[in-house]
C-alpha cells in the first residue's frame, strides 16, 4: 500500500471512494463527498493533508484533514476519513491518520479534532475534546466529539471549535 498525497487527476476516484465507505455507515449524511469538493475549493484546505491510500494502482482509501479554529488557535478538523468496504479493517484508516499526523506535525500544526467513533478513533490517540479544553458549538454526544495533541510542543488550546463554513455547523 502507499499513502500519497491527492492529486487533481483521483477527484473522481476519490469521490467514489468517500460515497462508498459512507453508503452503509450508522452516523452518514450521504453528502460526505460532496464535503470532499466543497472544502477542496475553500480557504480550509490544506493540499498537503488531503491524502489517499493505493493498492495496485487502485485507490482504497482517503482522508482529509482542514483548517479549523479553537479559540484563537488553527487546529485541524479530520474529516472525513474514507476506506471502501471490501478494504476496511486491515489498518488502512489508521495508516491514513499515522500519515496525516505526521505530516501535519511537520507542517507546525498542533491538534487534530474529530467528530467519529468513540471506538476507533482513541486507538488513533483521540480522547473527548474537552479534556484538551476543546468544546463543540454543537450538541453531539462527548464521546464522539474527540482531540489528539498530534505535536507535544504545541501549546494548550481552549475553546469552541469553529469549522470551515463548508461542514455547515457554525
Amino acid at each position: 500500500m502507499i499513502i500519497r498525497k491527492e492529486e487533481a487527476k483521483d477527484y473522481d476516484e476519490v469521490y467514489a471512494v468517500v460515497k462508498a465507505a459512507f453508503a452503509g455507515a450508522e452516523h452518514a449524511d450521504g453528502n460526505e463527498q460532496d464535503l470532499v469538493n466543497a472544502l477542496r475549493n475553500s480557504q480550509a484546505y490544506i493540499p498537503a493533508l488531503s491524502l489517499v491510500a493505493e493498492e495496485d494502482g487502485k485507490i482504497v482509501g482517503h482522508i482529509l484533514f482542514t483548517k479549523a479554529m479553537v479559540g484563537d488557535a488553527l487546529v485541524l478538523a479530520l474529516a472525513p476519513l474514507s476506506v471502501l468496504p471490501e478494504y476496511q479493517r486491515r489498518g488502512i484508516g489508521t495508516a491514513l491518520i499515522e500519515a496525516g499526523h505526521r505530516i501535519a506535525r511537520e507542517n507546525g500544526y498542533g491538534y487534530s479534532v474529530v467528530l467519529g467513533s468513540e471506538t476507533y478513533y482513541p486507538r488513533a490517540g483521540y480522547l473527548p475534546a474537552d479534556t484538551m479544553g476543546i468544546t463543540p458549538s454543537f450538541d453531539v454526544p462527548r464521546e464522539n466529539f474527540m482531540a489528539c495533541k498530534i505535536n507535544e510542543n504545541a501549546p494548550d488550546v481552549k475553546g469552541v471549535m469553529r469549522y470551515a463554513k463548508e461542514f455547515g455547523i457554525d
